[in-house]
């Protein structure tokens, strides 16, 4: 498809959720160093995503994971908090002038690097679900550990998006500074 180009994938986690940050991941695979089984990471189990996750970290040629916050998440609003989190995950590496960014969906952050967007490019093109699978796991473990802090929400099996149980948990706790406070069912008053 485009050959002889350093091509990086980029992915993001965690747009539809109620807690949290967004979460994104920017990967270069090494073509002598194969991965076998990358997919987009909600198609995986958490045992193989965790397991993918080490492989692609010992075995790509760059990778890099950043976030953006919740309070940047209510300021900018989430689509562009997760443009800000892929531009931070990029910014991380060190991109030659003939770098392609490939990024899943339909958005991508302004670069300086030649950029395309390909909607379902995490079941299509290797870097992307191998970012994917990097931004994911990330945010899963940010996740558990909110879980600890505040545990009567759940996140450690939600990961903060909106079940039954969170939102139940909502009811009775009311919202906490790791909930997106521009999210309808966070917004003060929409508790009841």
């Amino acid at each position: 498809m485009h050959l002889n180009r350093p091509i990086y994938g980029v992915d993001e986690a965690g747009r539809g959720p109620l807690a949290g940050p967004v979460y994104a991941a920017c990967v270069r695979l090494d073509a002598r160093r194969v991965i076998e089984g990358l997919a987009d990471s909600k198609q995986l189990s958490v045992r193989r995503r965790e397991s993918l996750a080490e492989q692609i970290k010992r075995k790509a040629a760059a990778w890099a994971v950043a976030s953006a916050s919740v309070a940047e998440i209510d300021r900018l609003n989430i689509l562009q908090a997760s443009l800000l989190a892929m531009r931070r995950a990029i910014q991380q590496l060190v991109l030659s002038e003939d770098a392609l960014v490939l990024i899943d969906g339909k958005h991508a952050p302004q670069l300086n690097s030649e950029v395309e967007t390909i909607v379902k490019g995490d079941c299509l093109v290797a870097e992307i679900s191998a970012a994917s699978i990097l931004a994911k796991t990330a945010r899963d473990a940010e996740m558990i550990r909110l879980h600890q802090l505040y545990p009567v929400y759940g996140f450690d099996q939600h990961k903060g998006y909106p079940t039954r149980a969170h939102l139940d948990a909502i009811r009775l706790y009311g919202i906490t500074d790791v909930h997106r406070h521009s999210f309808s069912p966070c917004r003060p008053g929409n508790q009841s």
